[in-house]
């Protein structure tokens, strides 16, 4: 992920589970704990708004008329 980009929800995704690790080793020191911790709040948060960004798109489509809702057989 490139610093000029903003990264995808699969690439936060993927950092996030990353840190996750790190912090369930159980390996870090209290300050490296707390960065990583930082960090991956900081990563959630940014998935979380792609997803409500995604999640506002797909209503303006099914508003719009530009999708039609799956059927639910």
């Amino acid at each position: 992920m490139s610093a000029d980009k903003t990264p995808s929800f699969d690439e936060l995704l993927k950092s996030l589970e990353g840190v996750v690790e790190k912090l369930e080793a159980g390996n870090l020191s209290l300050e490296e704990s707390l960065k990583a911790y930082e960090k991956g709040i900081g990563l959630a948060k940014q998935g979380h708004l792609l997803l409500e960004n995604a999640e506002a798109k797909v209503e303006e489509l099914m508003e719009s008329g530009k999708t039609k809702p799956l059927s639910s057989q």
